[in-house]
């Protein structure tokens, strides 16, 4: 099994990944706890324009009026975008242009149509962040050429996405690919979605206080206190990597992919992250015929679900265009 290091890349665009979408650019739009992200990406998806506007104090409808900007910004620079993508946390309602579930901090997102939101003509798709990240890279990212790809995204929380055969695993109500939710230790405390011992809970930056005993509140405080030597860091910094281990053969054994993807500010601990964890996978991973799975770095960096956003749109955009015609 190779682990790989993360390297930001420039994007590698495959030959054969030209969408047939008569736009001159679609733009994604990622919403996050801190940030948005907005890229302008060309069918081809090379990034034409980029910028992020923080939300720490912005109420939904300044949100709105901020995005609705730069939108402008971009018709004047690239032409009239036809197409406008959104990725955000929660789950994606059936009609694919609101969230119905969102807890926490961005509840108020809640049924927003984002399509009335920016005075949008052509709807405006949204997909779950997760699932936007995991589009991206599969598209132009650490993901390209393959057809059975996880990723797993660790921060604040841990979010998931699966692609089976070339297409996202959404499920029946579109729960499907919240790996930070699998269960780790039935003993252990219940998160958002009352799982209990989870794998956010395990390695997610929202418990690191508990689990460090009060010491370190921020992961890269924690893997640098490794680094120098500190064994307490050096315990929980393991510890973690060994669960998050765990927590992939179990997803492997349950799915089978080709190739897992790593991204999310967790990822970015390097040599840190993927030497410990390449042991942990040697003695935990079940490897019929001697096959393991790779286990690579996201290429796309925080703006991977900005991308997999605006890939979206165009799908969506040239599937309304099929069925109209």
């Amino acid at each position: 099994m190779e682990v790989g290091v993360p390297v930001i890349r420039h994007l590698q665009v495959p030959e054969d990944s030209r969408t047939e979408v008569t736009v001159n650019a679609a733009v994604g739009i990622d919403i996050g706890g801190t940030f948005i992200k907005i890229v302008a990406v060309s069918p081809e998806g090379a990034i034409l324009y980029r910028t992020r506007l923080s939300i720490d104090d912005s109420s939904v409808h300044e949100l709105q009026k901020h995005i609705r900007r730069e939108i402008l910004k971009i018709n004047g620079r690239l032409g009239e975008v036809q197409c406008v993508g959104i990725s955000s946390p929660g789950i994606v309602g059936c009609d694919g242009k609101s969230i119905s579930w969102m807890k926490g901090r961005m509840n108020v997102l809640e049924g927003l149509s984002w399509t009335q939101a920016l005075h949008r003509r052509n709807p405006v798709p949204l997909i779950n962040d997760a699932n936007a990240a995991l589009k991206g890279e599969a598209w132009v990212g650490a993901g390209v050429g393959c057809k059975d790809i996880v990723m797993l995204t660790l921060g604040t929380g841990v979010g998931g996405s699966i692609i089976c055969n070339g297409r996202p695993l959404t499920g029946s109500t579109g729960r499907a690919g919240h790996l930070g939710h699998i269960s780790l230790n039935v003993s252990g405390q219940k998160g958002i979605t009352n799982t209990p011992g989870s794998l956010e809970d395990a390695i997610g930056e929202c418990t690191l206080t508990r689990r460090s005993a009060g010491r370190f509140t921020s992961t890269k405080v924690l893997v640098e206190a490794h680094l120098a030597g500190d064994p307490f860091a050096t315990r929980v910094w393991h510890k973690s990597i060994k669960f998050l281990a765990v927590g992939l053969v179990s997803i492997i054994n349950s799915v089978d992919p080709e190739r897992i993807i790593l991204g999310g500010g967790i990822a970015r601990a390097g040599h840190a992250l993927f030497v410990p964890l390449r042991r942990f996978m040697d003695v935990y991973e079940w490897r019929p015929n001697n096959r393991g799975v790779e286990i690579v770095p996201a290429q796309l960096d925080d703006e991977a679900g900005a991308i997999g956003s605006a890939k979206h749109a165009m799908e969506n955009y040239e599937t309304s265009r099929t069925v109209s015609d």
